[in-house]
C-alpha cells in the first residue's frame, strides 16, 4: 500500500478568479463541493491507499468534509517547499503518491490501473501520459497541453509516484521542469538544443525523453501509459471548470 500527498497550496488563478471567489485553486466549487474533496474521496476509495495527507492553507481545508482519517498539514511557500514538507512528513522512505488537487475527474480506476503499470518496472518516479486519441474520445470538449512525439501525441497526468530518497537530488531541476510543464518548448530547452530541433521536427521519441530526464535528475524514470484521461484533466482554465461541472451535472 501506498501512502498519498494531495497538493492544495495553490492559488486562484487570474482566470479562474472571475468564475469563483475563493481563494484558492482546492477549494472552488464542483457540484457543491471543493474541488479537493473529489480528489481525497477517490483516493479513499483506492485500496492501495493507505494514509491520505493534504497539504494546503488548514483554514480552509478544516472546512471540507474528507475521509476520515486525512491528515491536514500547512503547505510551504512553493510547491517544491510543499513537496519537501510533504516527503518529510511521511516518516518512512516508501515509494509515495503525489496527487494535485485540481482533477476533480480522478477515480480509483484510474489511480488502480496507474499502480498496476507501475508495478511492471522499478523506477524512483512514475509519470502518466495519455493519448490525444483517447482523451478527444472520452472528453471531445477537453482542451489539453499535446507534445507531439514520434510515438504519438500525449498530454501529461498530474498524479506520480515518487521515491522520497531522490526528492533532496532533484529539487532545483524539478522546480524547472514543473514550472515549465504547460509549455513544452521550454521543457525541450531545459532538456538541451538537441531536443528542440528533434521537438519542432517531431522526431523526439519517449525513450530519449526519458533517458534524458533520468541524466538530468541522477534516477531511475518510468512513462506510465494510461487510458484513463481523468487523470491528466485539470482544472486550471475557464473552459476546464466548466467542462468538469459539465460532467458531473450528467452523473448527478
Amino acid at each position: 500500500m501506498y501512502d498519498a500527498i494531495i497538493l492544495a497550496g495553490g492559488e486562484n488563478s487570474e482566470h479562474l478568479s472571475k468564475f469563483s471567489s475563493q481563494s484558492y485553486e482546492a477549494m472552488i466549487e464542483i457540484a457543491g463541493k471543493p474541488m479537493v474533496t473529489f480528489v481525497a474521496d477517490a483516493l479513499a476509495a483506492s485500496p492501495q491507499v493507505e494514509r491520505i495527507f493534504i497539504m494546503g492553507p488548514i483554514p480552509q481545508l478544516k472546512k471540507c468534509d474528507f475521509p476520515k482519517d486525512t491528515i491536514l498539514l500547512e503547505g510551504g511557500r512553493t510547491l517544491v517547499e510543499t513537496i519537501q514538507l510533504g516527503m518529510k512528513a511521511l516518516g518512512h522512505n516508501n515509494k509515495v503518491l503525489v496527487v494535485t488537487a485540481d482533477i476533480p475527474l480522478l477515480t480509483p480506476e484510474a489511480i488502480a490501473d496507474f499502480f498496476r503499470q507501475c508495478a511492471t518496472e522499478e523506477a524512483d518516479l512514475y509519470y502518466p501520459i495519455v493519448s490525444k486519441e483517447i482523451n478527444n474520445k472520452y472528453y471531445p470538449g477537453s482542451k489539453r497541453t499535446y507534445v507531439r512525439f514520434k510515438d504519438g501525441t500525449y498530454t501529461g497526468g498530474n498524479i506520480f509516484l515518487v521515491n522520497p530518497a531522490i526528492v533532496p537530488q532533484c529539487l532545483v531541476v524539478a522546480e524547472k521542469l514543473i514550472d515549465n510543464r504547460k509549455n513544452p518548448f521550454k521543457l525541450c530547452c531545459l532538456l538541451g538544443w538537441g531536443f528542440v530541433l528533434q521537438f519542432l521536427l517531431g522526431t523526439l521519441s519517449l525513450i530519449k525523453v526519458r533517458e534524458r530526464v533520468e541524466t538530468l535528475l541522477g534516477i531511475t524514470g518510468a512513462v506510465v501509459q494510461s487510458r484513463y484521461p481523468e487523470l491528466g484533466i485539470d482544472v486550471d482554465k475557464p473552459s476546464d471548470l466548466e467542462l468538469v461541472r459539465t460532467t458531473f451535472s450528467f452523473r448527478i
